[in-house]
């Protein structure tokens, strides 16, 4: 039989997951594959499938456990379409996935691909029951599939480990660090640590300037590039001016909207610094790596195992300032204690080609 890959996003959110989903999608279609993708209308990734050119379905927003009405009704539209692999990210679209692959008429290969991190074991008998129905775990980093083992009672011959992908091409700038600079108005005459995110707690802008003022260094500065989530982070936002103010940080602080091609970002900052507390995987941290700009990073989730336990970047304590001010010191004294070359050589293990080769494999597309 054809091939026909379903890519299903029920999510309403715009995010790294739903970002991830859609990238493989679009890879996959560019590889010669029958590609669709199905997605609640209106949402921001169904847009982005629209605009990228892809075949979509409209689906109905399923409830998260035991929505039984709208996994037949998506057993129905794997059925016309005669789609062969059903393939999500969201944990949400496992229970509707199932009900689906058990209601259709011809069999469906079902992959999860995990962007989350298992905060709880998942041993109790409905997850197992409904875990046996997936054909597929891939998870992105090693750490993760370990998760997976000791915290599920999925089958282990099914878990696999596949990077999540990057097109490096696009990832890298041709700019030198003063033209990158100068298209964002940066000063040329400060050592600049970097943190691209939205401003959340989470993320560890407040972390990085507590650092910054730790350093008593009037030529080392923090351009943030992001901003608040619209209707979210309003108050941590407030929380980051009133800091910056109280504490004569205006001439070394720079904060920039997001923009979609970052790689400018990258090239413009000496040192990329990831302060989330546990970042489960870190495509920023492969973005900097792809334009070999030096990383620090917390000492948690996917950071350790991307930066070869620190043989490639520098670690630091999760929540602690005084670690990350330590650990900027440290880059400020050796800077190039890890080089360009070996960065941008490492971020080959994500290049996007071969990581649709695994997956071409993995889903035994090969055969067909």
């Amino acid at each position: 039989m054809n091939h026909k890959l379903g890519y299903l996003c029920s999510s309403l959110s715009w995010g790294g997951l739903e970002m991830n989903q859609l990238r493989n999608a679009v890879w996959m279609h560019e590889r010669g594959h029958s590609v669709v993708f199905l997605g609640v209308k209106d949402s921001p990734v169904f847009k982005e499938a629209i605009a990228a050119g892809l075949r979509t379905l409209e689906i109905v927003r399923h409830k998260k456990y035991y929505d039984f009405k709208s996994g037949r009704a998506l057993a129905k539209l794997l059925e016309r379409e005669e789609i062969s692999h059903l393939i999500l990210r969201e944990t949400r679209d496992m229970s509707a996935s199932v009900i689906a692959k058990r209601h259709c008429a011809h069999p469906i290969h079902l992959s999860y691909f995990m962007e989350m991190q298992l905060g709880v074991k998942k041993t109790h008998v409905l997850h197992t029951l409904r875990y046996r129905h997936f054909d597929l775990w891939s998870c992105p980093l090693n750490y993760l599939a370990d998760q997976v083992r000791t915290m599920t009672r999925f089958s282990q011959d099914k878990v696999i480990v596949i990077p999540s992908g990057l097109d490096l091409a696009k990832a890298t700038s041709l700019l030198s660090k003063i033209e990158a600079r100068l298209e964002m108005d940066l000063p040329l005459d400060k050592q600049i640590f970097g943190l691209a995110g939205r401003f959340d707690a989470q993320k560890g802008q407040l972390l990085l300037l507590e650092a910054l003022a730790m350093t008593n260094n009037t030529t080392t500065a923090v351009c943030l590039l992001g901003e608040p989530t619209i209707g979210e982070g309003e108050s941590y936002s407030r929380q980051i001016t009133e800091f910056i103010d109280g504490n004569n940080l205006n001439e070394r602080v720079f904060i920039r909207p997001f923009r979609s091609e970052v790689s400018t970002f990258f090239r413009a900052v000496d040192a990329f610094v990831m302060a989330s507390k546990a970042e489960t995987f870190g495509m920023v941290t492969i973005e900097s790596m792809a334009c070999g700009t030096p990383i620090i990073a917390s000492n948690a989730g996917g950071s350790p195992e991307i930066l070869d336990f620190g043989k490639i970047g520098t670690l630091f304590t999760p929540m602690d300032s005084h670690a990350l001010a330590d650990a900027m010191t440290d880059f400020i004294e050796n800077p190039e204690r890890v080089s360009a070359k070996d960065l941008i050589q490492a971020s080959q293990h994500y290049n996007h080609a071969k990581v649709c080769s695994a997956v071409e494999n993995a889903l035994g597309l090969i055969n067909y």
